[in-house]
């Protein structure tokens, strides 16, 4: 699932494309809303909430798009825009004004709600590590309200502070020199902790790739994440992975620690056994 920063980057850029310009299309390909025409209606503003996108339309209507695991979004010049089938199974939402097309392949969500009552969608998520409710406090105080709960799994949670995904929380934690799975209680200075969080994903925002190294070439992105048997980068300790219901690589995950969540590829846990101990 992509991480806060590229939502951000996706929003700028859906944004730049609608905001200001009438719609002369709206199609949407999901059965509840397939007869929803938003033509003649302008974009007021594409904003993102965490990882959700909300494209706000004249009128007290939100368009609130997920991108989920596989969503994207193709902007094009309406001259170049490709035409798609109806059959096409891709294609969940196409909004065109008289210059752009934005196309939205795979999305998780799709859903038109008011405008006014956004926060039946987006009101349960925590403080946006980019957005202007951004509180520090607060995202400590949620992840506080479970001390017991692995530090990995509190920080995915979009309900304690929106925006972390899975390579944010392996880099955080391990800059940190923070276990995965020790308790949230025990994680140190969480202040600190979320701070440098906000600082790496605000560092990357502008671009669709993420470094939190310093060094973007191509296999030195990371310290952690997708090194999985690969030496530590500080101590040449191989770096340990395994999903929360997965299998495990050489080494394993501390004993007496839940499973818990999907087994899918972006819930894989990278991390140091050496520079962060158990």
């Amino acid at each position: 699932m992509p991480e806060g920063d590229t939502v951000w980057l996706s929003c700028r850029q859906l944004h730049a494309a609608l905001a200001g310009r009438v719609l002369i299309r709206s199609d949407f390909r999901v059965p509840r809303y397939a007869t929803t025409d938003l033509a003649g209606r302008p974009v007021l503003e594409v904003a993102s909430r965490g990882k959700h996108q909300l494209i706000r339309v004249d009128g007290d209507l939100t368009v609130h798009t997920h991108l989920k695991m596989e969503g994207t979004w193709r902007i094009k010049p309406v001259a170049g825009a490709e035409g798609y089938s109806p059959r096409d199974h891709r294609v969940r939402l196409v909004l065109a004004n008289a210059e752009y097309q934005a196309t939205g392949f795979q999305l998780g969500i799709v859903e038109v709600l008011k405008t006014s009552r956004e926060q039946q969608a987006v009101g349960h998520l925590g403080p946006d590590l980019l957005g202007t409710d951004w509180d520090r406090d607060e995202a400590v105080r949620r992840l506080l309200a479970q001390p017991d709960r692995p530090i990995g799994e509190a920080l995915l949670d979009q309900a304690n502070l929106a925006g972390i995904g899975n390579l944010y929380k392996a880099e955080v934690l391990f800059l940190r020199g923070v276990s995965p799975w020790r308790a949230t209680g025990a994680a140190g200075d969480l202040c600190q902790l979320v701070e440098l969080a906000r600082k790496l994903l605000d560092a990357n925002k502008e671009r669709f790739s993420q470094v939190t190294t310093g060094n973007p070439a191509r296999g030195q992105e990371t310290w952690v994440y997708g090194r999985s048997g690969r030496p530590c980068r500080r101590c040449h300790t191989p770096i340990r992975s395994e999903g929360y219901a997965g299998s495990t690589s050489p080494g394993g995950r501390p004993p007496g620690t839940s499973r818990a969540g999907t087994t899918t590829k972006e819930r894989v846990t990278f991390w140091c056994p050496a520079c962060q101990p158990a």
